[in-house]
């Protein structure tokens, strides 16, 4: 088994909570990839965190929670920026996302602070989520997606509050289409699905990525499981029953699942394996979506 490396942001989730009956902010150490990368070390996979980190107690914080959790973080840099915050209000148990914090502490990796041995020598390599709206990260995944001999997955983990003027979604369609044209695995969800392709079905998106050049397309359905894109024939796997507190982290944790099993046991064969994937990783998020928090979930 070798290691995977998980490239984009860390940062801290202030969580809508309630206190002696007056509303307050719970502190969780989140970003989409930093739970990837927890979730495949908490499954027993070797991963290596890459991104930036602020530099205040926060960042030290977050730092700290990785090594704990056993995530190495030889590719973190530390740079001169207050940690970002990502405040984080509900209806139901699916999270509203308002981001704070300028310059933003998880957008300022570059392509030369990029450690090419660690990216070289990894057997699965993650990039995606809102790091790649920024320029100076886009560049550092663009490298890595280049010099990288590993699998390549990808998640594009929209967040729509994220995207800045009227050409923003046009420019993060074409980014969405040059990393999954390359990818050995591509998951996102319904949310990220609708938002970039508005006019098409889940299914419909799941084809147009495979026809990209995607080896394997998973699009997750939240309550409703998932749809493997890995053969001729698309297929939804069922969501295990379970009683949802907080969906926060729930398609990480599919994430990190699946890049956990792609160090155990490389790519399935055929798409019966992915969908026997897929069904644990289901199983994994389901498990997340009983606890509050993402990462600490």
């Amino acid at each position: 088994m070798g290691y995977a490396v998980v490239l984009g942001e860390a940062l801290v989730d202030l969580l809508d909570a309630e206190y002696d009956g007056q509303p307050v902010y719970r502190q969780a150490i989140g970003g989409g990839p930093l739970n990837v990368a927890v979730a495949v070390a908490r499954l027993g996979g070797d991963v290596q965190f890459v991104g930036s980190l602020g530099d205040d107690a926060l960042g030290d914080r977050i730092r700290a929670f990785l090594t704990e959790a056993g995530v190495g973080v030889a590719g973190a840099v530390t740079v001169p920026a207050p940690t970002a915050l990502a405040v984080a209000t509900f209806a139901g148990p699916e999270p509203d996302f308002r981001f704070y914090g300028e310059p933003r502490s998880y957008a300022l990796l570059t392509a030369d602070d990029l450690d090419v041995a660690l990216v070289e020598g990894a057997d699965v390599l993650y990039c995606g989520s809102i790091v790649l709206l920024e320029p100076p990260v886009l560049a550092a995944a663009r490298r890595a997606w280049q010099i990288a001999g590993a699998l390549r997955v990808f998640d594009p983990n929209v967040r729509p509050r994220l995207l800045d003027g009227p050409g923003a979604l046009a420019e993060l369609r074409e980014v969405v289409a040059e990393f999954a044209a390359s990818a050995h695995l591509v998951k996102l969800s319904t949310a990220d699905a609708k938002l970039l392709y508005p006019q098409e079905p889940v299914e419909g998106v799941a084809a147009y990525l495979r026809e990209l050049g995607a080896g394997t397309v998973v699009v997750t359905l939240g309550p409703d499981g998932a749809l493997v894109a890995a053969g001729a024939d698309l297929v939804r796997i069922p969501a295990p029953r379970i009683r949802a507190v907080d969906a926060t982290g729930a398609g990480d944790s599919v994430m990190g699942a699946l890049i956990a099993d792609l160090l155990a046991d490389g790519e399935p064969t055929d798409p019966f394996g992915w969908q026997q994937r897929v069904a644990f990783a289901l199983r994994v998020a389901g498990l997340v979506c009983e606890s509050p928090g993402g990462a600490t979930a």
